[in-house]
């Protein structure tokens, strides 16, 4: 189980985990990088799928925080190290998997809470398609999980995400998709319920060209 503090971003819509969980890993996955890990969800799930060393980044104390209190009562602390660092720690070794949930709203937050859904244009999605492939080993995927709501809301264009990746050196693999579970993706009253009755979330399994 995983607890969040006040003020760091709960896993609650789970359709994402699912993904996390099911898409086939490369092959060997030895080690890993979970990057803006929060609660310290998915390096928790990837441990568990038998990634023997995971690095998790975050520059939130809480977050930081929060993610050793969970990791230490699941017992994987010899698996998952923490690091305070703007997306990637500063290691020379490549990895086999980077992982990244990066708010999905390229949007200005209000408040710290916030940064977990709104990113003010798009500086952590760009920010990790710009630096993974360098950090990858030779058969190494880049892992991106995120909804395409702000693509249904106009807030980034359809082909944004591609061309970022593109642009990278970076070839997509496979997207494997999931639609959302909540409920307000089927409640006619939500304001956004138009563009959430449409939102697909992706995994998105890169590799460097």
């Amino acid at each position: 189980h995983i607890h969040p503090y006040y003020g760091v971003f709960s896993p609650i819509r789970g359709e994402y985990l699912e993904l996390i969980a099911s898409a086939p890993l490369p092959k060997p996955c030895e080690t890993a990088w979970d990057i803006g890990t929060g609660t310290g969800v998915i390096s928790a799930l990837l441990a568990r799928r038998g990634v023997a060393h995971i690095t998790a980044t975050d520059t939130d104390a809480r977050a930081l925080s929060c993610a050793q209190e969970n990791i230490q009562r699941l017992g994987l602390t010899t698996k998952i190290t923490l690091h305070n660092a703007n997306l990637f720690p500063e290691a020379e070794n490549p990895v086999d998997l980077i992982v990244c949930n990066p708010p999905w709203l390229p949007a200005k937050p209000s408040s710290p809470v916030e940064r977990a859904v709104f990113d003010e244009h798009g500086s952590m999605l760009k920010g990790f398609l710009t630096g993974v492939a360098q950090h990858l080993t030779p058969h190494g995927q880049a892992w991106l999980i995120i909804s395409d709501l702000a693509e249904h809301l106009g807030l980034r264009a359809p082909d944004g995400i591609p061309n970022l990746i593109t642009q990278n050196n970076l070839t997509l693999i496979h997207r494997h998709d999931i639609r959302p579970q909540h409920s307000k993706a089927f409640d006619p009253k939500d304001p956004l319920h138009i563009a959430r009755a449409k939102e697909v979330t992706s995994l998105w399994c890169l590799r460097k060209r």
